[in-house]
Parts: C-alpha cells; sequence; structure tokens
C-alpha cells in the first residue's frame, strides 16, 4: 500500500514542481513501490512523422520514478535524480504515454528504480528506463 495518495502526489505537483504540470502528468496507480503515470500527449510533445519526441519519453521515466519513490518514502520530496539510462524500444505514436515503474531498491541514502513506458492501448513497450535517485536523509537519521 502506498504512503501517499494520488491527490496528495497531484497537489505537490501543483504548487511545488511546475515542470510536472507543464507536461500534465496524472497518476493512475500507486501501490508500494509502484507508480503507472500517464503523460497524456499535447501537440509539442511531438516531432516529425508523428511520434512522441525522445525527450518527453525521458521526462516520463524520471517523474514516475520519482512518484514511485514517494509511495514508500513520501518525506522525501527532495530526492534528485543522479542517474537515467533509457532504451528507447520502438517508435511511438502520437499517443498518451503511460510509464509504469517498480522502486527495485530503496535504501537509507539512494533508490533504484526501473520504468517501461507503452503508448497508451499497446501491449508492447516503447522505451524502458533505469535510474537512481539520492534521498535526503530519513527523518529520525
Amino acid at each position: 500500500m502506498s504512503k501517499i495518495s494520488i491527490e496528495e502526489v497531484h497537489r505537490f505537483t501543483a504548487e511545488d514542481s511546475p515542470f510536472g504540470e507543464h507536461y500534465g502528468f496524472r497518476v493512475e496507480e500507486l501501490g508500494d513501490g509502484h507508480a503507472v503515470i500517464r503523460l497524456p500527449m499535447k501537440p509539442e510533445h511531438a516531432r516529425e512523422g508523428g511520434t512522441v519526441a525522445g525527450p518527453v519519453l525521458f521526462a516520463a521515466a524520471d517523474y514516475a520514478m520519482y512518484v514511485a519513490i514517494l509511495t514508500q518514502r513520501p518525506d522525501a520530496y527532495s530526492a534528485v535524480t543522479a542517474n537515467l539510462n533509457i532504451n528507447f524500444l520502438r517508435r511511438p505514436p502520437a499517443r498518451d504515454v503511460i510509464a509504469d515503474c517498480r522502486v527495485m531498491k530503496m535504501g537509507k541514502r539512494f533508490s533504484f528504480i526501473e520504468s517501461t513506458l507503452y503508448s497508451d492501448g499497446a501491449d508492447e513497450p516503447v522505451a524502458h528506463a533505469t535510474g537512481s535517485y539520492v534521498l535526503p536523509p530519513l527523518p529520525d537519521s
């Protein structure tokens, strides 16, 4: 079970994380170390040829990872990306992007996460990302 609600994530994004509002990210599911987010397709997310731009996919993976961390450490709002590696697997059509993300390991100072991205309605992933985040000290540290 997630330690943070979808409403809390959306409120935080609106108040303290303007890049999330810019992209229009929406959290669809939360669980313990698990998040599913939707990136609604906007004209500015497209690139020539009717596809989603790579930097937009990267942003979706990064945001999903951040949200997955918050499901286990809701106090970790100041967590920052240390590393993110993304593999683009196939050309995504110009549709919403769904990022399904899981925390692989949550440590005291680092978290390791993976995110698989899909075009809305498709079964085959369009990208796969792995990353690590630096976490703030635990409240009792």
